[in-house]
């Protein structure tokens, strides 16, 4: 068995304390790929064409990539019905 370090090896509430401060770092207004759809459109192209296409998982396995697509479109909707309820 491994054993557990650094990060992995912290108090569970102590890891969410240090998780919540990734996502304040930066006020939404300053993120870059907040400004701009082109920029944040053009790195995920950059980051997708840095894999070679043998050994993208979704283009050697379709089933994957419909199952991934249906699970973000369920993600992205209980996101929505979550803030609606608020």
């Amino acid at each position: 068995m491994k054993c557990k370090r650094g990060f992995a090896s912290m108090d569970p509430e102590k890891q969410r304390e240090i998780a919540r401060l990734g996502g304040k770092s930066v006020p939404p207004e300053t993120r870059s790929f907040s400004q701009s759809s082109d920029l944040a459109a053009r790195a995920g192209r950059k980051g997708g064409q840095s894999v070679a296409s043998a050994n993208r998982s979704f283009s050697k396995d379709p089933t994957l990539a419909a199952k991934a697509g249906a699970k973000g479109g369920r993600a992205s909707h209980q996101a929505r019905v979550f803030k609606a309820a608020k």
